[in-house]
């Protein structure tokens, strides 16, 4: 077993096992391999161990037979939804909605942040995630203490006050001023915490969804993101219900990505969560302008929205990460997500003949962890386990996966395979973001 106690702060090398995909293509697997993080919580040397070689730092800890992997990037979820996941099974998108969700999150006002922020995060970090984009409530004072938490736990953390104007929490509010406070709060906000910690904490300007949002919210939202160099996420095409709505609110469009388009949201710097119904000029106009796609098959599944062709949508050369969706998602785990997205592809192949390949696991791991990255402009930086990037890792411990004990397999694609196939909800036993400990994962 590792030896303890398991490195909390820079500098320190790791002795593990390694396995991650490469931002050049492909991957990389060491049996035994040697990890320098510097002072800094940067890789400093990623290599085979060789013994001959000194140490880069007096703090070593030989893992083995832990498998250290890019820390998790999960693209779509609601932290204040956390309470409720695994409820409303059955139920369709807008129902979930109304029965679920807007009762709880009208109650998630600083107070419910303080007291569910700091164990959402340790949850995530336990669930192997290190970066996430979220979304919150529409109260400032919620925003501010999901950010106050994150920056005390070390989580990287990409955040955004939901806007809307069809639909109100605040009942003091008067219905003329929702917009304008709604983006005032929003620019204060970005003020206070985009970019805090060297870029560790982000703002993500997040109106809900076309139901939700005026066409002016929309476009006023998105202008805001654009003169502050901040994100943009919003749902898309996630329900056929959903779809219809949309399509008698903003009758104009030509479909649900148009309604975007006319309010300047589509780029590289929007990420658009689940956009399941999609048509070939959506798609071509998504891709043309970069637009980044939050897939999360557990969602869908879990609220029978549909099913994604995600093959299809890489082949289309669209950007495309994982999203637990939490709670319509019932599981943190991006490793559960993989798998239900796994499932997924595998029906479509078998019951609609869809002719595109499924992934493999070791694909799978990439979209969990590199195309994250790469969906936030983030991939110089974390994603994937290479020298000079931030060391945003985790440890899994893969005896845990074994269906008996002992049996385990040392090839790449069988370790991805048994990860996300049977993942173990204890298998994460650390995480570091820049080097720095998370609590959540077990540890040893």
């Amino acid at each position: 077993m590792p030896r303890l106690p398991i490195p909390d702060r820079p500098p320190f090398t790791l002795r593990a096992r390694l396995l991650t995909p490469l931002g050049a293509g492909g991957y990389r697997y060491e049996a035994d391999a040697r990890l320098d993080v510097d002072a800094a919580g940067r890789l400093a040397a990623v290599a085979g161990w060789d013994t001959s070689l000194p140490a880069g730092s007096e703090k070593v800890i030989d893992l083995r037979p832990w498998i250290v992997l890019p820390g998790m990037v999960d693209l779509h979820l609601h932290l204040p939804q956390l309470p409720n996941a695994g409820l409303g099974a059955g139920l369709d998108l807008l129902t979930w909605l109304d029965r679920y969700i807007f009762p709880l999150e009208r109650t998630f006002d600083r107070t419910a942040a303080e007291q569910l922020a700091p164990a959402a995060f340790r949850a995530m970090a336990a669930a192997g995630t290190t970066t996430a984009l979220m979304y919150g409530a529409v109260f400032e004072g919620s925003l501010d203490a999901a950010f106050e938490a994150a920056e005390a736990h070390g989580i990287r953390a990409v955040i955004g006050k939901v806007m809307m104007d069809r639909l109100r929490y605040d009942p003091k509010l008067d219905e003329s001023r929702v917009l304008e406070v709604s983006l005032r709060q929003s620019a204060d906000l970005i003020d206070r915490w985009h970019g805090r910690d060297n870029g560790r904490l982000r703002y993500a300007v997040t109106p809900r969804f076309a139901v939700s949002c005026t066409a002016e919210m929309l476009r006023e939202s998105a202008a805001l993101a654009r003169q502050t160099g901040t994100y943009w996420q919003t749902h898309l095409a996630e329900d056929r219900n959903e779809i219809q709505e949309v399509g008698r609110l903003f009758p104009d469009a030509l479909d649900y990505t148009d309604v975007y388009d006319r309010a300047g949201g589509l780029s590289e710097r929007a990420i658009l969560a689940h956009a399941i119904h999609l048509s070939e000029r959506e798609i071509s106009r998504l891709a043309e302008t970069g637009s980044r796609i939050a897939h999360c098959p557990s969602s869908n599944l879990f609220l029978s929205s549909g099913t994604m062709p995600l093959a299809r949508y890489l082949d289309a050369g669209l950007v495309v990460g994982l999203g637990s969706d939490v709670s319509a998602g019932p599981d943190l785990s991006l490793f559960a997500v993989m798998r239900a997205g796994a499932y997924t592809q595998s029906g479509m192949r078998t019951m609609l003949s869809d002719p595109y390949p499924t992934l493999t696991p070791l694909e799978w791991l990439r979209l969990g962890s590199l195309e994250g990255a790469r969906a936030l402009k983030l991939e110089d930086a974390i994603g994937s386990v290479e020298v000079g990037k931030e060391a945003d890792l985790i440890a899994v411990d893969p005896e845990l996966t074994a269906p008996i004990p002992g049996l385990e397999h040392g090839e790449p694609e069988d370790l991805a395979s048994r990860l996300i196939f049977r993942s173990h909800p204890d298998m994460v036993r650390a995480a570091w973001v820049r080097g720095r400990l998370l609590e959540g994962p077990p540890g040893a």
